[in-house]
């Protein structure tokens, strides 16, 4: 009885030291460090923790870029910075910047930028803000290239993958986006 008490004490003790160990081990020096770039705007580390924030961002005029290394403070900082825009609404998690509410190729006036499906008529470009609703917040990446079968896209908040591809197909004049993981749809700049 005595073996077995130990056995589970050490166990447990074994539990407490090892499990905040697995969570804790990186390199705190290389966090919000670049990792990549896309149009001089730069893309940086965030740690291993998907929803880890490092408090807000703001660009030199006051512009709210949003949580420091988070997918959508990269999407606002890339716009901002190299598209000279302003989205409207600052806030919001990743899956809000696509609004169900506004039509293919309408205005989406949160964000003042026009808005396509997944599945639409108008494919994906260069630059496009692309949105993932499939999560409990979403995510957001900046689509780099777009080919015959395929696009690119740069992003942040997302371990080890700044940049990613999708498979894209043309069926009958519609877009689809993805295989597993299918985003809502694409934001552009007029």
């Amino acid at each position: 009885m005595k073996k077995i008490r130990i056995l589970v004490l050490s166990g447990i003790l074994l539990i407490l030291v090892c499990i905040p160990t697995l969570f804790y081990i990186q390199d705190r020096s290389k966090i919000g460090k670049t990792i990549d770039s896309y149009k001089n705007v730069n893309v940086c580390y965030n740690g291993y923790f998907y929803t880890k924030s490092y408090g807000k961002h703001f660009s030199d005029d006051g512009y709210y870029y949003g949580r420091s290394w988070q997918c959508v403070e990269f999407i606002k900082r890339f716009y901002y910075e190299a598209k000279g825009h302003k989205m409207p609404d600052l806030y919001g998690n990743a899956k809000d910047y696509f609004s169900y509410s506004t039509k293919q190729g309408e205005m989406n006036v949160q964000r003042e930028l026009l808005q396509y499906y997944n599945g639409g008529n108008v494919a994906p470009k260069e630059d496009d803000l692309i949105v993932f609703t499939d999560t409990k917040y979403g995510h957001v990446a900046i689509i780099t290239e777009v080919t015959e079968n395929d696009i690119e896209v740069i992003q942040q908040n997302v371990y080890g993958k700044p940049r990613q591809r999708f498979s894209m197909t043309n069926k009958d004049g519609c877009y689809y986006v993805g295989t597993d993981k299918k985003p809502a749809g694409w934001l552009r700049a007029e």
